[in-house]
This record gives structure tokens, C-alpha cells and sequence, in this order.
């Protein structure tokens, strides 16, 4: 797994653990995929840890059994010794006869299914009650003393019987969710944006396809796709939607069904699931089990079931990594796209070892395709391409910066290493080896699983001594002058690349590398990027920067400049802060001197502020100085600023040849004129 991965999801995990000793109620938002999950494991593992008086209720939803899955991650999570502070017990009302319903208090994770909290329910008659008296009661009346953290998965649907109880039994409530319900008052306190889970890999962006297309188009194109997934050894999958019960077999029998019997397409294997099991359809040879059994089957990453055709709403609980395509068909009733719709078909597939992946079958696994009527509220994505990719790609060919991991030393034996170490006289055991191993960093992961292989032994082996590579690992990657390579192949922008729309826009920029369909000032992800980009438009007309490079096709001694939008770009400079990070620096500029200039635009005003640990923030700047003085010094002829706002005022960092100096924006200014 990536490192800015688990940053992404430390990161929220800490800000949760911080507010929650300021607050009674918080919210908690992260974007279908992104480990939500994991996050609340890891979330209730950490306070369990501080506070063995706590303990948690997860209600989640009844149907299609998450609270099992619920149920069998945190287990997962205790006996792998992830998270070995949780203790979970799943409420169940199964009992035979006369046989009374009893709940044991002496663990520290309950999972509650909801819908068994009802009226008349067998839970509701009393031992609900009781069971929570038990806990909180104090020991003095036979109680346990204990606070009862009440946490609700998936917040957006209704808990109102728990909340009739809510002020007698729990000190703190956490709503968890992808989609808050913000009319309940659920306005997320610590959340992961859709962009930061995209940028991290951790979910797919999307494609979202042409109004006009059909069916078959969307068909098609899943044909299309299914033959790149075979690099992935995954076997894709296209959701359709039917989104109007009542049209449903209408549209079925004559828009859907139709063309899935063409000659063409009938070797796709497709699977129709309706309301009533009688109903439902494939024309696999599942179609002898029972319809539960398909469901489970489906999800499958090696189902070979490509097109599942729903007549109701993709429910919260159906997790299918594989799917990479959704259709909504639409007609006069049809609804808008939610995202908890959109996120059946975000997930990476290939989460886990995403880094083994080249460039290509990166790209293909977090990428998603989406027909439909989006929300009001889903910013949109405007795709933008080069002017001239040949021209500009003849002008601009850019050198990066990559970490040399040990495992790519050549002078570094890690057999040879290991001979005069000796092993602990008292080893520990192997789960607190595998959860310290859990608990370090990508790179180090890797490399004793490239050590160890298949041997057990030898796993054991880099285990007792994981601390003495640590540091070793540490004293070798921290040296720049050693760990800093340029990298073998040359780069620059990607042909095509997009952008979220903000209220952050310039209509000043214009003579730049990118050009867009629509018209329409370019939009920036912060007021101070937005700035900073007008700063360089006024720069770029000094010195004759032309709005179409196919102008200037033969000149080599042109000025371009652009921005470095994340997606699809390899413009990108690693350093090393607890694991390897990559810097996209923001804008790239070439001058007519053939100078590379790259800028990582920064604010410390508070708009831009207001979701960003101050301490986490200013670490990150440091890591990045250091990243980009070392950078510099092994790039000849480039130029790396961090431009820092603050109230109106830029204050600029500059490194060239190795060396630092701070300068105004006058100063930054003149130093391109020519004369």
C-alpha cells in the first residue's frame, strides 16, 4: 500500500482522537473506498488503548449483512495483531422457544444491526436496556462503571430509536459516513475529500460519459476496458442501474436484454437482480444456486460475471473493488447519482500492492467510468490537453527525482548485514513481530517481504533485527547526496489531464500550455494558487510566451509555462519523511534561457487553513526545503521556489545549484528580464 495512503488515513484518524476530547458529537466523512472501516478500527483500537473504561456501540445497518462484515474486519484486525486493543461481540436476537436474550458486558466493541433495535423488537422488550445499565451502572450498585461511545455507520440513515436513549447511556456519539445527512446537523468535523482519497490513489476519479449514450455505448465501452484489465489479472465489471421501479422490466425487456443478445455481445456473462428472487435472471450457470449465492459470488475479484443489472438502489453494503463502470438508465422519474452510488464502482482494485503496477495499469485501476445525472452538489471535471503536445513535449523535456531504496543498492547485502547480528535472548512472539511490521513504513515492508520471500524463518529472521535495519534503512535514505537519483527517462506534461472546478478562478491566464473546450476563466485548488498563477501569466507576456505553441514549433528557445495537474502527471520530485512522498510541484516554467523553474505555491492565511494541523503543515514544508535544495543540486540549470502567502504579502524560498536564499516578488520578478 502507499504511503501517502496511510498518511491520508493517520491523518484523520489523529484529527478524530483530537477533537473528540473537545466535543460529545462528531462527524465523520471519507468517500466510499477509502477505508472507512479501517479507520474506525483503528480510531476505537487508539482510544480502547488510553481508556479501559470505554466502550464502543457500532450501529450499522441491518441489511445485506454489513454488521457482519463490520463484525468479522475488527475480529481480523485483533487476530492479525493490527489492532489488538478491540474485543468485538455482534448482537444477535437468534435464540430458540423460551430461551431469554442475554448480552455479555465483558467486551469492549459491540456491533448492533439496527433494524434489530425496533419497536416490539426482541431487543427493545428490556435487554437492551439492561445490558447498558450493566455497563454504566456504577460498581458500587453491581455496574461496570463504564462510558459507552456510540458510533453509527453509515450516520445518513435514521437511528431514532438509539437516539430516545442517547442522552441516558452515551458519553460521545461518532457518525461515520460517506454521505452525511447535513439536514440531521451531521456537518463533517474531520472528513477526507473526494480529492486528497483521488490523489492518494486511494479512490478512482471519473469519467463521466456523454449525455447521448446508450446502453450499448456504455457496452461497448466496457468491452473496450475489460481487454486492458487482463494486465491487472482482474476481471472487470459494469453496473447498470434502473433507477425507476415502476419502468423497470419495461426497460429490461426492451432497451437492456436486447442488446446483451446481440451476436456481439453475447459472450459477456450479465446477472439481473430485482426485488424478488423469483425475478432475477443471469445466464451463467449460477442461475441453478440461489440468488444469495450469486450476490456473494459477484463480488468475487475472479467472478467472471460481467454486467450486473440492478433494478433498485446499490445498497451501502455491496462492496465490488472489481466494478469499474456504472449506467444509470435514465428516464422522466429517473434520480440524481449519489455518491454512495458513484462509490460502488471507485475502489482500486489493486490497493494493496498498487506500486507494483506500471504507469499504464496505474492509471486503468483508478479510473472510473459514470453515465448519469449527476448531483447538484458533485463539482465537475474539466478535462483540459496541450495546445500542441508535439511542440510543447520538443521544448519542454523534464528531468526528475526518484528515491534509490536499499533493495536498488547494489553495495547493500542484506544477508551480509544480518551475519554479525545476533537475536534477541527473550524474541518476541510472532504477532507483536507482525503487528511491529504492520506498524512501519511501505519501503521497509517491502523490503523484508523481498527478503524473506516465502521462508518463514528468514521472515523471523528480519523480524528480531527490524530495528537495527531501521536504522541502517534510516542513516542510508535521509543522505540525499546517496538515496537522490535522477531519474533514467525524461518527462513532461501528459497530453491530457483535468481539474475539479472552484470558486478559485483567473480569467487572466491564458498563454499558457493547457487549452479547454469550454469557455471560461481555468480554476485553481486555493486563492493563493489562483494568485500565484496571475503572478506567472504577467511574467510569461514579458517574455513573449505565445497562446499556441504550434507557433513556435522550430524555436527552442521559447518560454512556456503551465500547471502540473495531478492527474496523469510524472512531473514529480521524491523525498523521504517516514516513508517515500512524491512533490507534483504546482506550476512548471521554462524560460528563453532554457531554465526549468518549478513552484510549490504555500498559505499560512487562515481561509486556506482551516482544515490543516499547523504542526503536520509546517513539517511538511521542512521535508519539502530539504527535498528541494538536494533537488537542485543535482539539477543543473533548475530552479525550485516555494512561494509563500501570507496576508497579501508572497514570501519566496528559493534553491538553485544547492543553495537557499529568500527573496521579495519584486526580486523574483526582475530576476527574468534579460537585460
Amino acid at each position: 500500500m502507499l504511503q501517502e495512503i496511510k498518511d491520508l488515513q493517520r491523518r484523520a484518524v489523529s484529527e478524530l482522537l483530537n477533537k473528540s476530547a473537545r466535543k460529545q458529537e462528531l462527524t465523520f466523512r471519507a468517500p466510499t473506498g477509502s477505508g472507512k472501516t479501517h479507520m474506525m478500527a483503528d480510531f476505537m483500537n487508539q482510544m480502547l488503548n488510553n481508556n479501559a473504561d470505554v466502550v464502543f456501540l457500532v450501529s450499522t445497518l441491518s441489511k445485506g449483512g454489513l454488521a457482519t462484515q463490520n463484525y468479522d474486519s475488527f475480529c481480523k484486525r485483533r487476530n492479525d495483531g493490527t489492532f489488538t486493543q478491540l474485543n468485538p461481540y455482534l448482537i444477535s436476537t437468534d435464540i430458540s422457544g423460551e430461551e431469554s436474550l442475554y448480552i455479555p458486558t465483558d467486551y469492549n466493541v459491540y456491533i448492533l444491526p439496527r433494524d434489530l433495535f425496533k419497536k416490539n423488537g426482541r431487543l427493545m422488550a428490556g435487554p437492551m436496556t439492561a445490558f447498558l445499565e450493566q455497563l454504566t451502572r456504577g460498581q458500587l450498585l453491581g455496574g461496570q462503571n463504564k462510558q459507552i461511545y456510540l458510533i453509527k455507520d453509515e450516520c445518513h440513515q435514521a437511528t431514532n430509536n438509539l437516539d430516545a436513549i442517547s442522552p441516558k447511556f452515551f458519553t460521545k456519539i461518532f457518525n461515520f459516513s460517506a454521505t452525511p445527512n447535513l439536514k440531521r446537523g451531521q456537518m463533517p468535523d474531520v472528513q477526507i475529500t473526494d480529492e486528497e482519497a483521488v490523489h492518494a490513489k486511494l479512490i478512482k476519479r471519473v469519467e463521466f460519459g456523454n449525455d447521448i449514450d446508450t446502453v450499448e455505448d456504455a457496452i461497448c465501452k466496457f468491452e473496450e476496458i475489460k481487454k486492458q484489465y487482463l494486465s491487472l489479472d482482474i476481471n472487470p465489471c459494469l453496473i447498470i442501474q434502473i433507477s425507476n421501479k415502476d419502468k423497470a422490466e419495461e426497460e429490461w425487456l426492451r432497451n437492456i436484454k436486447p442488446v446483451l443478445d446481440k451476436t456481439e455481445h453475447q459472450s459477456l456473462k450479465w446477472m439481473l437482480i430485482v426485488d424478488k428472487d423469483k425475478d432475477c435472471d443471469t445466464n451463467d450457470d449460477l442461475k441453478k444456486l440461489k440468488v444469495n449465492k450469486w450476490k456473494e459470488y459477484a463480488k468475487l475479484p475472479a467472478s467472471t460475471i460481467d454486467i450486473i443489472i440492478f433494478k433498485m438502489v446499490i445498497s451501502e453494503w455491496w462492496d465490488i473493488p472489481r466494478a469499474c463502470m456504472l449506467y444509470q438508465v435514465r428516464d422522466t422519474q429517473s434520480k440524481q447519482l449519489d455518491e454512495q452510488v458513484m462509490g460502488r464502482v471507485r475502489r482500486n482494485p489493486r490497493l494493496l500492492d498498487f506500486e507494483k503496477l506500471n504507469t499504464e495499469q496505474q492509471e486503468l485501476a483508478t479510473t472510473a467510468w459514470i453515465w448519469g445525472i449527476l448531483p447538484q452538489e458533485q463539482t465537475k471535471t474539466m478535462q483540459v490537453s496541450l495546445w500542441n503536445d508535439e511542440a510543447i513535449k520538443q521544448n519542454i523535456s523534464l528531468k526528475t527525482i526518484r528515491i534509490k531504496t536499499p533493495t536498488k543498492r547494489t553495495d547493500f547485502d542484506i544477508e551480509t548485514f544480518f551475519e554479525n547480528k545476533k537475536n534477541s535472548v527473550a524474541p518476541e512472539d510472532i504477532f507483536s513481530l507482525y503487528r511491529k511490521l504492520q506498524n512501519a513504513e511501505t519501503e521497509l515492508q517491502n523490503l523484508c517481504y523481498e527478503y524473506a520471500g516465502d521462508s518463514v524463518s528468514k521472515w523471523k529472521e528480519f523480524m528480531m533485527n527490524i530495528n537495527s535495519v531501521q536504522r541502517q534503512y534510516n542513516r542510508y535514505i535521509c543522505n540525499y547526496e546517496e538515496s537522490m537519483v535522477v531519474a533514467e527517462k525524461e518527462t513532461s506534461f501528459p497530453m491530457h489531464s483535468y481539474y475539479l472546478e472552484t470558486k478559485n478562478k483567473n480569467s487572466a491566464v491564458k498563454t499558457w500550455v493547457w487549452r479547454k473546450a469550454t469557455v471560461g476563466a481555468f480554476a485553481f485548488d486555493s486563492d493563493a494558487e489562483s494568485e500565484w498563477a496571475g503572478e506567472l501569466q504577467t511574467i510569461a507576456e514579458k517574455h513573449g510566451a505565445h497562446l499556441e505553441p504550434n507557433e513556435i514549433l522550430n524555436d527552442q528557445t521559447c518560454f512556456l509555462w503551465g500547471k502540473n495537474f495531478l492527474p496523469n502527471s510524472e512531473i514529480r520530485y521524491e523525498y523521504y519523511a517516514e516513508g517515500i512522498h512524491s512533490s507534483y510541484p504546482d506550476f512548471v516554467m521554462k524560460d528563453t534561457k532554457g531554465h526549468i523553474h518549478l513552484f510549490e505555491v504555500k498559505s499560512v492565511n487562515h481561509a486556506s487553513q482551516s482544515n490543516i494541523n499547523t504542526e503536520e503543515y509546517e513539517d511538511k514544508v521542512r521535508h519539502l526545503k530539504e527535498c528541494y535544495r538536494a533537488c537542485s543540486k543535482k539539477l543543473e540549470g533548475y530552479i525550485f521556489y516555494l512561494p509563500l502567502l501570507k496576508d497579501d504579502t508572497w514570501q519566496i524560498t528559493r534553491y538553485a545549484n544547492g543553495n537557499e536564499d529568500v527573496i521579495t516578488l519584486e526580486a523574483f520578478q526582475k530576476s527574468f528580464n534579460t537585460d
